[in-house]
């Protein structure tokens, strides 16, 4: 089993350098596919009201053998919940569901700014790290100006920012802000999902010359990046796979190229974080 490197957030915690995306998943299904997961070494799992699926990844993490102590659970705060009392109560909910006797990271799972209640919001995770029942807290979808708005509101830096990030959208200008305010970057659809960009030059010739696979390259072009994909597979041999990305390291110029595929329409669909809303 491949080691899996750790990152130390803002908040002086610790969380692995690759995660396992739980989306869809559900039900019986999503439970063996959870269990596969852990059993080939992901140790941070990443969930949400909104996948419907805690209870799923909980049982998981309960069944696995595996002490919870060394596993990571993250969970997202839906829009339905932006009240700050209503933030509180969803993340006692969202413990109570995972199982856990506190959560490891809890996010806002969009700004929602057209509802405008993101502060509201971060107030409630800020409540809930300083009641214990989550240990990390951040967000999710938030651009630059949204970061700055609950910093300024609360003195509170969010130690994570989940956002879509992948080669047909590299997010540059926002990866740089990210590293001004000491922000950790995950990634989700790392691998472009629907528009993956496993035939292109840039990834299939670095594919070629290490010896890997077009996704294990896209992977590697993440973490070394320093951002943390969240990749996701109900596959047992593909899961094991997208883990394997420790043994084998990108050129600069391989990286550079592949970060060049990245273009102004390269979101996976209309999920502009200034007009999106999700409740």
């Amino acid at each position: 089993m491949t080691e899996t490197p750790q990152i130390t957030l803002n908040d002086a915690s610790s969380i692995p350098a690759i995660g396992f995306g739980t989306y869809p998943l559900v039900g019986r299904e999503g439970f063996e596919a959870v269990s596969s997961a852990i059993d080939v070494g992901y140790r941070l799992l990443d969930s949400a009201v909104n996948y419907e699926n805690e209870g799923t990844v909980g049982a998981a993490i309960s069944g696995s053998g595996v002490a919870s102590d060394d596993i990571t659970v993250q969970t997202k705060l839906p829009g339905r919940h932006h009240d700050t009392d209503a933030a509180v109560r969803s993340g006692w909910e969202s413990r109570y569901r995972l199982g856990v006797e506190q959560i490891d990271v809890l996010l806002i799972h969009w700004p929602n700014p057209i509802t405008g209640k993101y502060r509201e919001a971060w107030r409630g995770l800020v409540e809930l790290q300083r009641q214990g029942v989550v240990r990390t807290i951040g967000v999710s979808n938030f651009t630059e100006q949204h970061l700055r708005d609950i910093i300024d509101d609360s003195g509170v830096v969010p130690a994570i920012n989940q956002v879509e990030l992948h080669p047909r959208f590299p997010q540059q200008e926002l990866l740089a802000a990210h590293r001004e305010l000491g922000i950790q970057t995950q990634a989700w659809s790392p691998l472009g999902k629907r528009k993956p960009a496993y035939e292109d030059d840039a990834v299939a010739s670095a594919a070629a010359a290490h010896g890997v696979s077009p996704a294990q390259v896209i992977l590697r072009w993440h973490f070394q990046r320093g951002v943390i994909p969240l990749p996701k597979s109900a596959t047992p041999v593909r899961q094991a796979a997208n883990l394997g990305i420790f043994g084998f390291e990108l050129t600069h110029s391989e990286v550079a190229a592949i970060t060049a595929l990245g273009r102004a329409d390269g979101r996976l669909f209309d999920g502009d974080p200034n007009q999106h809303e999700e409740h």
